[in-house]
């Protein structure tokens, strides 16, 4: 970059009414925006409804982004598993409302959209589908670099004439770029093999925001002179840097950077654009993006951002994490811990977590940490500190170990491989090979399995990504059941405006000591005359229970033409109204013997066991999801099961009685 005084309109020239008009630079720096997915992933845990970016689509389809990132990472799981959503409708109808933007999703290599390498088959059915509802450009990464997970879904995206972008996942294994495994020489190797692949683009995906200044412009400036596709870079507001390496990136001629609208910048999302398409003024790199319509989309993000205020994390005065260049945690990871760190009443650990997680991460051989490797070394270290050091490993942390996700950026410490290893189904030795030549072809098994619920190739991809959430969800969909999960009711999804409204309303009389506490009265026992009425109040249902006391109740019935309502005789309410609900409980463990409780918050996958089955202590009994990672939970007595408390797809507590054996 040429810098200030070499643009085509000098930036003291630039009037308010000069602004608007202005042309772009010799060499624009061209936007990609993250607002509509990893803007919200990373700072509300993904929880933004479609509905309300279909409100905003078109006044974003005027900003005259070179792209917007819309689908693709939590974006599939969340619509479906949190919000009712699905997944597949929502790049349709923004395509439909921004023709004019070409639209970009995020895809995990082999990994898709989901956490664990899936057969090639199922690759190829996911990108037709995607191209199909509208995605344009792919950005492809896979969570330990390996390019043998890149090759299928890079073949189907490029047979299908679409844009495939490589991303390579930016790590560090000291406080700058270098060392033994994440230094320049890496990055430019790793680059040319996906040029040579045939990318139309290479990304620099710095998911946890470590990326310095300098080092991006060292990076981007080395990669430039090496490569002849276009630069992208993505990276993070966590540790506070991502502004002053963006800017030190375009100097270095980097093509495309990614930002967000403001509201849902910083933290752990991308830069802001608007500061950046000011910064640019003058300069050869000008975007020639209208700060005015920027601004307009981010006050229409205001205006909805209420409703998902329940998801940010205000766990801390700061909005940039600077122990993220000690710990190197990205931002939808950090989210994601503590949701489920608070969850199990243990965000008190949190710090403990971080340490845990870096020494994990060694021992696992350095891989970055992006999905769904973040979350397979973040779980292992929440169990490691709430269960004690790989006493319980996930079946995904077993799977990785073997290799099924491809070959690490360093060797994995041998004695934690064998540990995990031991007993494994696959075998305790790891493969060698591509991870996805040791996989069978599922389509057509999910094609089968799911015939009572799937009506499309689309049902069924989402069932074989998620057979739990996805079945559940189809379910609903088709009327097969009729009642909407818990997991898409507050406080897992978001709240409506209106509910908001009400919930800061009642805030404010409680600030203004309008609330008070009423005094404790004895509640007496009921007597024989108590009679149980049905109140509806406003659409909503009350059952109350009323008893006379002072006296025999009398009965009035008053004329239609009376214009005064009778006076009924006094009465006392000896229960506070309670609103019916309906709510599923955990069911109580009637049986005797030795309980077997949750480890931490999850939902069910399914029972390994029957009532009546003896087993042994260590046999699994059944599959446990937590952190999206699948746990078996082993029996710890000898004896027969006597009860199981829950089913398939149920959310459990930690603590709560998962089966009892005797």
């Amino acid at each position: 970059m040429n810098g200030v005084g070499k643009g085509r309109i000098l930036a003291k020239d630039l009037t308010a009414d000069k602004v608007k008009a202005r042309p772009k630079g010799k060499n624009p720096v061209r936007i990609c925006d993250t607002t509509f997915r990893d803007g919200h992933q990373s700072t509300l845990a993904t929880r933004m409804l479609t509905e309300d970016m279909e409100r905003m689509a078109p006044e974003m389809n005027k900003c005259g982004f070179y792209s917007m990132e819309v689908w693709g990472g939590a974006t599939f799981d969340v619509p479906h598993r949190f919000l009712g959503e699905d997944p597949w409708d929502r790049p349709r109808k923004l395509k439909k409302l921004m023709p004019d933007t070409p639209l970009q999703m995020l895809l995990r290599g082999q990994n898709l959209v989901a956490y664990r390498n899936h057969p090639d088959d199922l690759v190829d059915a996911f990108v037709k589908q995607a191209v199909e509802i509208g995605i344009d450009i792919f950005r492809v990464f896979d969570a330990v670099n390996d390019e043998r997970n890149h090759k299928r879904a890079a073949r189907a995206i490029k047979k299908a004439g679409r844009h495939y972008q490589a991303a390579i996942c930016y790590s560090l294994t000291q406080p700058r770029m270098g060392g033994p495994v994440y230094n320049l020489e890496y990055y430019i190797k790793k680059a040319l093999i996906f040029q040579d692949m045939g990318a139309d683009s290479v990304c620099i995906k710095d998911q946890a925001g470590l990326i310095s200044p300098y080092d991006a412009y060292e990076l981007i400036k080395a990669l430039k002179e090496s490569l002849r596709v276009p630069v992208e870079l993505h990276t993070h507001y966590t540790s506070g840097q991502a502004s002053m390496s963006v800017l030190k990136a375009i100097e270095a001629g980097v093509d495309i950077v990614d930002t967000a609208l403001s509201p849902f910048a910083l933290r752990s999302s991308q830069p802001p654009v608007e500061p950046l398409v000011v910064a640019l003024y003058g300069t050869d790199r000008d975007t020639g993006l209208d700060i005015e319509q920027l601004s307009k989309c981010g006050q229409m993000v205001e205006q909805l951002a209420p409703k998902y205020r329940d998801f940010l994390d205000t766990s801390a005065m700061s909005v940039i994490d600077t122990g993220v260049l000690v710990h190197q945690i990205p931002g939808g990871m950090t989210t994601n811990l503590v949701s489920q760190l608070r969850q199990a009443n243990a965000l008190d650990k949190l710090d403990e977590v971080r340490a845990e997680t870096a020494r994990t991460r060694a021992e696992l051989g350095y891989p970055p940490l992006v999905t769904p490797t973040s979350q397979i070394v973040g779980v292992q270290a929440v169990q490691n500190v709430l269960i004690g050091r790989y006493k319980m490993t996930t079946k995904e942390t077993k799977d990785y170990c073997y290799g099924l996700y491809g070959r690490p950026p360093a060797p994995i410490d041998e004695n934690i491989q064998k540990m995990v290893l031991k007993g494994y189904e696959r075998g305790e030795e790891p493969i060698k090979g591509r991870a996805a030549d040791m996989l069978e072809p599922e389509l057509q098994k999910a094609k089968e399995e799911s015939k009572e619920f799937a009506r499309d190739i689309q049902d069924v991809v989402t069932y074989a990504l998620f057979p739990t959430t996805g079945a559940r969800f189809l379910k609903y969909k088709y009327g097969i059941d009729k009642t909407p999960p818990d997991d898409w009711k507050p406080p897992r999804a978001p709240k409506t405006l209106e509910q908001v409204k009400k919930e800061d309303e009642l805030i404010a009389k409680a600030k203004a000591g309008k609330l008070v506490e009423k005094s404790e009265k004895v509640v007496p026992e009921k007597g024989p005359g108590v009679r149980t009425f049905n109140v509806f109040i406003e659409g909503e249902y009350y059952e109350v229970d009323v008893e006379a006391v002072g006296g025999s109740p009398t009965v009035s019935v008053s004329p239609r033409a009376s214009a005064v309502a009778p006076q009924p005789a006094p009465s006392t309410i000896t229960e506070a109204p309670r609103k019916v609900e309906e709510k599923k409980s955990p069911p109580a463990a009637v049986a005797e013997g030795t309980k077997v409780v949750a480890p931490m918050p999850g939902m069910i996958i399914r029972y390994l066991v029957r009532v009546g089955d003896k087993i042994k202590a260590g046999d699994p009994l059944l599959i446990l999801e937590a952190m999206k990672m699948q746990n078996n939970v082993p029996a710890p007595v000898d004896g027969v099961v006597k009860a199981i408390n829950f089913g398939p797809g149920a959310s459990v507590h930690t603590n709560d009685v998962l089966a009892v054996i005797a």
